[in-house]
């Protein structure tokens, strides 16, 4: 039987294989998406516990504009709800993390050390573009994600810079490549948080939170995952 062809277009005189063809997406960056079951409760007690520690701790100032974050001591003061929270960020980095022996790849994460903090932000607060130092895994859970992204222009979106940098857009911007997962290189990508999703990034990816426009409060909690 003779091979199908792919034909790119109908006047050009050579064609491709179809059955060969192939686009393969290089250097793909891992960014998941968890939504967590039944979350109602654990949230209810992570607000209360969130807005106890802001009403008696000033907070720090990092990549924060505006709003309040707390040291990164949260493993330390987030109660029974925050340690279920965590493990289920630190198991969910194991089920996506290898170790390289002298014998291969074996599955599973190391023993993970542990860092988070909590933030609340209102009408016009945002965070800088940063990345997380001395860290493999980072990740972000929404507490209460405040107004419904569906619903209402709040903004707030989660900005993920494409880690290749500006070159792919540097030499004729208005070109894409329109191939999926690769129309937004040497751009940016957005993630809209939601009230019971968590997020997992490797923690080189350079990221921002966009001016969050909302008329609810917003709580979250972020973490690094190092060894």
């Amino acid at each position: 039987m003779a091979s199908r062809s792919f034909v790119p277009d109908a006047d050009a005189s050579l064609s491709f294989s179809a059955e060969a063809f192939e686009i393969q997406r290089l250097f793909a960056t891992p960014f998941l998406v968890a939504p967590v079951n039944e979350y109602e409760a654990l949230n209810e007690a992570l607000t209360r516990t969130i807005l106890r520690r802001s009403a008696v701790s000033p907070g720090v100032v990092r990549s924060n504009a505006g709003g309040w974050q707390s040291s990164d001591d949260f493993q330390d003061w987030g109660g029974a709800e925050g340690a279920a929270l965590l493990e289920a960020g630190r198991r969910l980095a194991d089920s996506v993390t290898a170790v390289d022996t002298d014998k291969g790849l074996a599955g599973g994460g190391p023993a993970w050390k542990i860092n988070a903090w909590a933030n609340l932000n209102l009408n016009g607060h945002a965070n800088h573009a940063h990345h997380h130092p001395a860290a493999f895994w980072s990740g972000v859970y929404w507490v209460d994600a405040g107004d419904d992204p569906d619903i209402d222009q709040c903004g707030g979106e989660f900005e993920m810079h494409d880690p290749r940098g500006i070159l792919p857009a540097f030499y004729a911007p208005q070109l894409r490549y329109a191939i999926p997962g690769c129309l937004s290189a040497g751009q940016a990508d957005f993630f809209f948080p939601r009230t019971g999703v968590m997020v997992l990034f490797p923690s080189w990816l350079v990221h921002a939170v966009r001016p969050y426009v909302g008329g609810r409060r917003r709580i979250s909690i972020a973490f690094n995952l190092s060894v």
